[in-house]
């Protein structure tokens, strides 16, 4: 199973999830203070909506891609470096309420994709204090090039 992710910061969560819950069908998978989630079956998305500014546009956070698996995320990274982009991999992170293993990368306008698994619920939004998943300032960080291999 795979499904594209759009996380979006939205100025009204509650107006937000009113309208994503009409506009798809279904009720959202996690509500959390400040955060929810849909998973969509058709069309497959995963919808992640993070509480903005009150007044502000809503804009995009980041985009992704949810895999079954860490060997997924392990596969997604080598072919993403084989490809020559510069990656950045977290493993055991907390993001979004879950722990998850991904691997991040930027697009030539600097969208951030993740190709992530998540792996547990989490308590927390993002409880790893150099995180930049689910921040206010939602920048996910600058992918490294790297030369194979961890570390």
């Amino acid at each position: 199973m795979s499904r594209v992710q759009l996380a979006l910061r939205v100025p009204d969560l509650e107006a937000s999830i009113a309208f994503y819950t009409k506009l798809f069908g279904t009720e959202p998978a996690k509500l959390r203070d400040g955060y929810a989630n849909f998973a969509i079956a058709e069309p497959p998305l995963k919808l992640v909506l993070f509480q903005g500014e009150p007044g502000e546009d809503t804009r995009m956070d980041h985009l992704g891609v949810e895999v079954a698996s860490t060997d997924d995320v392990t596969a997604a990274t080598r072919r993403l470096d084989q490809e020559g982009l510069a990656t950045t991999e977290e493993t055991d992170t907390t993001c979004c309420y879950a722990v998850q293993d991904k691997v991040w990368v930027h697009g030539p306008g600097k969208e951030p994709w993740e190709v992530y698994v998540v792996k547990a619920d989490a308590a927390d939004l993002a409880k790893q204090p150099d995180s930049t998943c689910c921040s206010t300032d939602a920048t996910p960080p600058e992918p490294q090039a790297t030369a194979g291999g961890c570390c």
